[in-house]
């Protein structure tokens, strides 16, 4: 039928329009014709003519071509002739309200599967389809997002804004521990949340970290760079294994420690990779006050000037109704404050007392802060390794009380790690036993309602998954093995019902013993990891304390755990403390690498070597990485707690790494 034989209908339902889907209507049908037909009927003593019902936009599209000249003025157009006139309005309203819009998931498979499959262009198909290319790309980017991502929108479970969050970056490794970071908890729809973890999942170029490190250096050692082109800059080119930049900088940062602390005589070094230091770093320690020196002739000389230039500005009539600080002004009293608030000085037994912050200037180099202060009170034994804190990117040297080395230097991420093995290892011990778990959810969630308001719901329980201190720090121990191989052992034959009063009742009809799994399950789940010395980790000790966790028996230092964050001097002094001068001096002249692999061997008990010193080895640990509140004598059995359980948990004994499963040990 001509299109100039139709007219749209006074009955039909829609009555808004938009002009930008008008626009690329428009351009669809210009490029695929019109692949549904119009609904219509008769216009009375009018023969030939009809009114559209239904498919009103379609024929203004059409209308517009023709004047546009793209399509011909007797251009066709299909028509379903509606044979009863007093059905137009329900017909019209039954194909626009019984309409289901593709989702966004089909949306970006389709353009997907027309570029890789029928081998469009992005331009091409915005051009069909009246769309801006950059419209194409972002559901490209879409389609290829992290599996689990995309099947989360697939589902619906998470919105297109959420998608899109982490869209901004095309690495799915990123996307996938950003993700698993954020999973059950409160910030898995938070869009700024998720932005800014990707973010900061990555470094800038010209951040001082990255250029402590250098590029090359961050290159040759397996780090990638993400949007690097011939048109780059330092702003935004993005170095995305922050793992590896992360590391690099601990180890030179530790170096740089070192060095300064044997070079100025100071009683303790800490690092901070970053330009400042956190406050709660320092709120409790106590400035150490050093001598002014006087200013020199020339100083003073610039002072009293700057000073009358500053009084001259102030007094000046022609100031009023100004700024109170202008340009001048500014730039006058930031010469004044380097003149007047110049470093102290510190004589050679304050330095041997006193607590120093290496920090990272703009440009990338590590400086002495201004400000010392006093060093606390040394409380570590053993191994001789001190809390770290909570600054950024942290770590602590001290002077050895054995030999002229440092001890091991510990930096905040090492702490971190520990912190999250020691916490998986608790967290499986609470797991295994259902009662213990009970008693612990119960007292948490009483805890929490003694000491919050109410919100007004007949129940919040909370049992959410805490995001991990290092998102991108996976530990292979045989707590990590043994969580495995719980997790496949829960029931989850009720999870797929469709209605919570169904999913309740099949969980319900559980076993006791799959019920008490699931318990403990859920509840050590919730237990957040907690660096030595932080708020709650003296709770987390207690527990594991209470549960009598072998920890040596679980966990032994590896190169990837730990010794490859150390120092080689760290680490000799551990061959020192565990088999005096000879076992130092027998490694001495290994190099890192070689010298951390021997150490993961002789500390997991594989080397052949004096009982006495094979016994100490294999029950070395970190203070970061115990439970109970002293280390234990070598010969000393787990402390007899009163009202602990009666059965432990060890690595099962064939292959003594526990991936086999639990053993109980009376």
């Amino acid at each position: 039928m001509p299109a100039a034989n139709l007219a749209k209908s006074p009955v039909n339902v829609r009555k808004r329009t938009d002009a930008r889907a008008d626009a690329e209507l428009e351009t669809s049908i210009a490029s695929h014709g019109l692949v549904q037909n119009l609904v219509a009927i008769p216009v009375a003593r009018k023969k030939g003519h009809y009114r559209v019902t239904a498919g009103g936009r379609r024929l203004d599209a059409i209308h517009r071509l023709i004047e546009k000249g793209t399509l011909p003025a007797d251009h066709q157009v299909p028509v379903l002739i509606l044979s009863n006139a007093r059905d137009g309005r329900e017909i019209s309203l039954v194909e626009n309200f019984d309409r289901l819009a593709m989702s966004p998931a089909e949306d970006c498979l389709a353009f997907r599967d027309l570029i890789e499959v029928e081998g469009r262009t992005p331009a091409d198909i915005a051009r069909r389809f009246g769309i801006e290319e950059r419209f194409v790309l972002g559901r490209l980017r879409l389609a290829n997002l992290a599996g689990p991502i995309f099947a989360a929108l697939e589902a619906e479970e998470i919105t297109l804004d959420i998608a899109k969050a982490y869209a901004t970056t095309a690495d799915t490794a990123r996307q996938t521990a950003v993700w698993e970071a954020v999973r059950g908890t409160w910030s898995r729809d938070n869009v700024n949340e998720i932005r800014r973890l990707l973010k900061n999942y990555s470094y800038r170029a010209d951040e001082p970290k990255a250029l402590l490190i250098g590029r090359g250096a961050y290159i040759a050692a397996g780090g990638r760079v993400e949007d690097a082109d011939l048109f780059s800059t330092a702003a935004d080119e993005r170095w995305v294994d922050t793992h590896i930049l992360d590391e690099l900088a601990d180890r030179k940062l530790l170096a740089e420690a070192e060095a300064i602390r044997t070079r100025e005589g100071l009683g303790e070094v800490r690092v901070v990779a970053g330009p400042r230091i956190p406050y709660m770093e320092t709120y409790a320690l106590q400035p150490l006050t050093g001598a002014q020196e006087p200013l020199t002739l020339e100083q003073e000389a610039r002072k009293l000037e700057i000073e009358a230039q500053i009084a001259e500005i102030e007094g000046d009539p022609d100031q009023e109704g100004k700024e109170p600080d202008g340009e001048d002004e500014q730039r006058l009293r930031a010469e004044l404050t380097t003149i007047v608030d110049r470093a102290p000085r510190y004589d050679a037994e304050q330095k041997a007392s006193a607590l120093a912050y290496v920090v990272l200037a703009p440009d990338g180099r590590p400086q002495i802060h201004h400000q010392l202060y006093v060093a606390p009170a040394d409380e570590t034994v053993g191994e001789g390794m001190a809390d770290g804190g909570e600054g950024d990117t942290q770590a602590q040297v001290q002077e050895g009380a054995v030999t002229d080395d440092t001890r091991p230097m510990i930096s905040q991420r090492l702490y971190d790690m520990m912190a999250m093995m020691k916490t998986q290892l608790l967290a499986l011990h609470v797991a295994s036993d259902p009662g213990f778990a009970l008693d612990l959810g119960t007292f948490i969630m009483a805890d929490e309602q003694c000491r919050m308001p109410s919100s007004g719901m007949p129940s919040d329980l909370h049992a959410l998954i805490p995001s991990p201190l290092i998102v991108d720090f996976k530990p292979e121990t045989a707590a990590t093995a043994e969580w495995v191989r719980l997790d496949e052992s829960l029931d989850r034959s009720w999870v797929g019902r469709n209605t919570i009063e169904e999913r309740y009742d099949a969980f319900c009809a559980l076993p006791d013993d799959a019920r008490g799994v699931w318990l403990g399950c859920v509840i050590a789940r919730t237990l957040c990891a907690v660096p030595d010395g932080g708020e709650g980790a003296s709770f987390i000790d207690h527990l594991g304390h209470k549960l009598g966790i072998d920890v040596a028996a679980w966990w032994r230092p590896t190169a990837l755990t730990f010794f490859d964050k150390l120092t080689k001097p760290g680490i000799l002094a551990l061959f020192e403390e565990i088999g005096g001068d000879e076992l130092r001096l027998r490694y001495s002249g290994s190099k890192k690498h070689d010298l951390a692999a021997s150490a993961e061997r002789l500390f997991g008990g594989h080397v052949i070597m004096e009982p006495e010193v094979q016994q100490r080895a294999l029950s070395w640990l970190p203070d970061a990485m115990r439970f109970d509140a002293a280390p234990r004598d070598v010969d000393q059995d787990l402390p007899d707690v009163t009202g602990a359980q009666e059965q432990t948990y060890t690595p099962a004994d064939s292959g003594g790494d526990g991936e086999d499963g639990f053993a109980k040990a009376a």
